[in-house]
């Protein structure tokens, strides 16, 4: 258990509850989103966990911590959203790459079918300590969340608390109302499915270093001028690239480059701008050239994984009505900004 347990372990009267609940806002939001895929879920589970706290808090007797009776509700509540879903998923995880020549895009899948980013700051705490922010940026890493969908409701709760915030088996066990053994049988059968799954991922994990900082401006670069081969020169020959909510993603640089100028030439005079880190990765939005006077309107986001010194993969969100304000990102540009 983190200090943050330690120094909440019972309510402080119902004048500081709101304060105190609210201290568990974003382990919570991190728990909620690596359980869901959704930040937005995300964010809407955790309201609803205040709430049922609130209500129930006259209940609440201290006989466990606060933090592990908020974590019980919030469990709760992330079964009620997963109750008779479909999984959550990346375009790579239901179906084979396709050709960049393909003659028709596929139509955008609902939002709810996709894994969709968060940034950083809403599921790491002010004030961790390092060694924790590192560990809790990689445990919310795309390909991660990705894995953690294939695992039954049960099983993805034990995971990530014994695995992702270190519990002990003894107090999941008490959380989830099973024993000891059961915890663990679960914990076993959920590794298994992720080690058959690819969970792998960049480097970025901690803050990026000089070399991987001009990687980044070399992409943003090489992008707004539309400059094909300095593109080519920065990816992996493997890379590969989704863009949700279009059910389609491409593997091999030369894909990724023959849609730029392709299907996706309408790209061409783009202009990026840094957005705050997601998923554990660097991010930028992306605004696509709108009509005369130097406009720009927002088009992505654009999550990247670096792996050794080069680009391997490029998620590009499109969903921008929803995914630039969670990041705070204008819906536009105009030629001075």
């Amino acid at each position: 258990m983190t200090d943050i347990a330690a120094r909440h372990d019972a309510l402080q009267g119902d004048q500081a509850l709101p304060e105190v609940l609210e201290r568990f806002r974003p382990e919570l939001t991190g728990y909620c989103y690596r359980m869901l895929g959704s930040a937005f879920e995300a964010e809407d589970a955790v309201q609803e966990t205040m709430v049922r706290a609130w209500r129930g808090h006259d209940r609440f007797e201290g006989r466990s911590a606060l933090r592990s009776w908020l974590y019980r509700i919030a469990t709760n509540v992330c079964y009620d959203h997963l109750n008779g879903r479909q999984r959550r998923a990346r375009p790579m995880d239901l179906g084979p790459a396709q050709p960049a020549t393909t003659p028709r895009v596929p139509p955008p899948e609902p939002e709810a079918v996709w894994i969709n980013p968060i940034p950083d700051a809403r599921v790491v705490p002010d004030g961790a300590d390092p060694a924790e922010v590192a560990e809790a940026r990689e445990s919310i890493r795309l390909a991660f969340i990705a894995a953690l969908q294939l695992l039954p409701p049960r099983q993805r709760a034990v995971l990530i608390l014994r695995q992702v915030l270190r519990w002990k088996a003894s107090e999941v066990a008490e959380l989830l109302d099973t024993s000891v053994a059961s915890v663990n049988s679960l914990m076993q059968r959920a590794k298994a499915t992720l080690e058959a799954a690819d969970t792998t991922a960049g480097e970025l994990a901690r803050p990026l270093d000089e070399d991987q900082q001009e990687l980044l401006a070399r992409y943003v670069d090489a992008f707004e001028r539309y400059d094909m081969d300095a593109l080519t020169a920065l990816l992996h020959d493997d890379a590969t690239m989704s863009m949700p909510p279009i059910p389609l993603w491409l593997q091999g640089a030369d894909q990724i480059v023959a849609w730029n100028l392709g299907h996706g030439k309408g790209c061409r005079g783009s202009r990026f701008v840094p957005a705050p880190a997601a998923n554990g990765s660097p991010a930028y939005g992306q605004y696509r050239p709108s009509g005369p006077g130097g406009r720009h309107e927002a088009w992505s986001l654009h999550v990247l994984d670096i792996r050794d010194e080069r680009i391997a993969r490029i998620e590009v969100f499109l969903d921008v009505e929803r995914v630039f304000p969670l990041f705070g990102l204008p819906l536009r540009l105009d030629d001075e900004g």
